[in-house]
């Protein structure tokens, strides 16, 4: 709408409980294929660098609102005007405010999972990821399990502020309802992601049922690989890890979650899925901080018709399936 190009954003990690040396930022091209993303999102988002800036110093800001006041047609009345007149006269506008980029009021999902079909990692994270899926192509369980404390700091309050008891989830509860999945053959490997360094304690691995063979990252070796990369790296591996697994189980009121089922639900649409709720379907995922039948999961498949990121971005307990 503005007929700009995106300056390379970089990213960061966004974190409840403050480690300072797991927030710093890396640029986008350290994670994701620069070329690749602009051939593929061509027509639809164009990135540029800084470096091909001729003058740094002419920019606008525009100061972006937030809260039930900014509404959708106060939004595209802002973006109308930033995209003619005087404005045309910077080189750049800063776009700063809450939540920059990302007005979750304003975002169809279906346009927004259009993004993550531009996202491919770059080669030396995919060889990465490809040596800690050893056990490939074996069938495995994926579960983002949210019990670190920068998530239980947070998810606490936000039981409090919301009135509920569905989005905290033990380590006890999460082995418990990931036993409970109908279907599921065993001996299965077990894989889970979680932010070890944010870990108060380190049984993760124990009290599993029997036939399920829980791995993280020091059991699969790769841990001294592992350390070497920053959070964000490490992260994106565990990403791809959960978005491969033939089974996957997270957290509805998880960003990291709920991103992972937006591309699985988008790849069984892809591949002409119909009944995406069906017992025998390809893919499934589940959302353990909500009971489903016999104190299983509750199934979870992302709602692509909704007009706002509002579940994707900050969780809802109201899932598809």
């Amino acid at each position: 709408m503005l007929n700009r190009t995106l300056l390379m954003p970089s990213l960061s990690a966004s974190l409840f409980y403050k480690e300072i040396d797991l927030l710093q930022p890396i640029s986008f091209d350290k994670v994701f294929q620069f070329d690749k993303f602009n051939a593929l999102c061509s027509r639809f988002v164009h990135l540029g660098r800084y470096s091909d800036l001729s003058n740094r110093t002419r920019v606008i800001e525009m100061q972006k609102g937030s809260g039930r006041k900014w509404t959708v047609e106060r939004d595209l009345d802002q973006l109308t005007q930033h995209s003619k007149g005087e404005v045309d006269d910077h080189e750049v506008i800063r776009i700063v405010g809450k939540n920059p980029f990302l007005w979750h009021d304003h975002w169809p999902v279906k346009d927004y999972a259009k993004v993550f079909e531009c996202l491919v990692l770059i080669d030396e994270i995919v060889e990465l990821e490809n040596d800690k899926s050893s056990f490939e192509p074996l069938p495995y369980v994926a579960v983002h399990m949210r019990v670190e404390i920068d998530w239980m700091i947070h998810c606490k309050k936000l039981e409090q502020r919301l009135s509920t008891n569905q989005i905290c989830s033990s380590k006890k509860e999460i082995m418990e309802r990931v036993g409970n999945i109908k279907g599921l053959k065993t001996p299965l490997v077990v894989y889970l992601a979680v932010a070890d360094k944010l870990l108060q304690n380190s049984s993760i691995l124990e009290g599993w049922e029997e036939g399920f063979l829980p791995y993280e990252k020091k059991k699969l070796g790769v841990d001294g690989i592992y350390k070497k990369y920053p959070y964000l790296i490490q992260s994106a591996i565990d990403y791809e890890v959960c978005l491969r697994a033939d089974t996957f189980v997270g957290n509805s009121f998880s960003t990291f979650s709920s991103l992972i089922v937006l591309e699985r639900t988008q790849k069984m649409i892809r591949m002409g899925v119909n009944n995406m709720c069906g017992t025998d379907v390809r893919w499934p995922s589940y959302a353990y901080n909500i009971a489903g039948e016999s104190n299983a999961p509750m199934r979870w498949v992302t709602n692509m018709s909704h007009s706002s990121l509002q579940e994707i971005s900050y969780g809802t307990n109201h899932i598809s399936c």
